[in-house]
């Protein structure tokens, strides 16, 4: 295996990229069409579907078992939900996100007309008119409007401005990319994950290296929605690893920094081996990681295997403060990914047998049930702990 050399560079320009360009989940033409440019640029093999996902192709040494990463283009929104008589638009959302976040966003209406840009307001926004009913305002959907840079002063001049029910509403990023490596954005989930995927693509085309086997690269368009990797995949692919966004909060084992590797969420455990594996090529590469569960969470992977698909999967995360909010990430964590796809990619096969969709017991996977040895008694002296260097000091040095 190989430890590729990530382009930095490119992928902190490729992240700002991605994030200019609109993509709530049933409005991703664009960003479809700017990522099969930056394929075509990179010379990479790649089918569209009726949609708009996109299945690159880099191929490898050997056809079987074929490997996938993922990641998703389409990004959290919302649509219009009717035209209010005092001219501003109720709204509902795209995908699961509180209308705590949607209070003072930014945002864009496309109609069919074009499209103009607003503000999303709590229903009482102004404090010298209602004093602290603002304060006691419940949060929710129903109690945010969308305020329209238009002369709207009715539903009737919404009307002859060409809005109309169903149109989509993307909220603005407002990305800061700091000196210190810190970015906070909007839709970083999972934009920030497809700009990971292209910086390992590029480094594996860089340095000329050929994938262990063949490994296809897939952008999804309806994660948001619950739909993800479900139709995307062929048979021929055996592992599915997805890269997303893994909250940092009080009670996650999360970090901004490194790669977090996700041993379960709210539809079961990933795949044993899988996730083993990914954790022992973090080790072996010194390639700073932890271990984490999440409760509320899905991926491109859930949707794959809710569909059907006998696919081995695991989730590899990047740990955002606030997801699906005020998100902020950290360079070190997108770096330390696309070097960790880059080791994946080049890595053996040890479950030979996964090159084939249905065989015999020959060559089937074991899982250790052994007793644990155990040594420790009370009058055992307890070890002296490793000096422990920090990585980020190496590296700032």
């Amino acid at each position: 295996m190989t430890l590729l050399a990530i382009d930095v560079d490119y992928l902190s320009q490729t992240l700002k990229n991605l994030l200019a360009i609109p993509s709530p989940t049933g409005f991703t033409d664009e960003i479809a069409r700017h990522v099969c440019k930056e394929l075509d640029r990179l010379g990479v093999f790649y089918e569209l579907t009726r949609r708009g996902a996109i299945r690159a192709k880099l191929p490898g040494k050997s056809p079987k078992p074929a490997r996938a990463i993922v990641s998703h283009l389409d990004t959290l929104g919302a649509q219009v939900k009717s035209l209010k008589p005092n001219g501003r638009l109720e709204l509902v959302p795209i995908g699961t996100w509180s209308a705590r976040f949607a209070e003072g966003a930014r945002a864009s209406i496309f109609t069919e007309s074009g499209a103009f840009t607003g503000t999303i307001l709590p229903l009482k926004a102004s404090g010298h008119t209602y004093n602290d009913e603002i304060d006691n305002l419940p949060i929710g959907w129903n109690y945010v409007e969308l305020r329209i840079d238009a002369y709207a002063r009715n539903d009737d001049d919404l009307h002859k401005l060409g809005v109309e029910v169903g149109d989509i509403v993307a909220i603005d990023p407002q990305p800061e990319f700091l000196d210190n490596g810190f970015i906070v954005s909007r839709h970083l989930d999972n934009k920030a994950g497809v700009a990971v995927m292209l910086s390992a693509l590029k480094a594996f085309l860089d340095e000329d290296v050929q994938p262990t086997v063949d490994m296809f690269w897939l952008f999804t368009i309806a994660e948001e929605t619950g739909h993800g990797a479900s139709s995307i995949l062929t048979p021929e692919i055996a592992s599915l690893v997805a890269i997303d966004n893994g909250t940092s909060a009080p009670g996650q084992q999360s970090e901004e920094f490194g790669v977090t590797i996700s041993m379960g969420d709210e539809t079961g455990p990933f795949d044993y081996h899988l996730t083993r594996k990914i954790a022992q090529l973090c080790r072996e590469n010194a390639i700073k990681h932890q271990k984490d569960v999440f409760r509320y969470y899905r991926s491109d992977a859930a949707s794959a295997v809710e569909a059907g698909a006998d696919v081995r999967t695991a989730l590899i995360t990047f740990g955002v403060d606030a997801s699906h909010g005020y998100e902020r990430i950290h360079m070190h964590a997108l770096r330390s990914l696309a070097e960790l796809v880059s080791v994946y990619g080049t890595s053996s096969v040890e479950i030979q047998r996964d090159a084939r969709e249905f065989s015999s017991l020959k060559g089937f996977t074991n899982q250790p049930t052994d007793d644990a040895a155990q040594t420790l008694s009370p009058e055992t002296k307890k070890p002296k702990p490793d000096v422990l260097v920090d990585e980020m000091e190496e590296e700032a040095d």
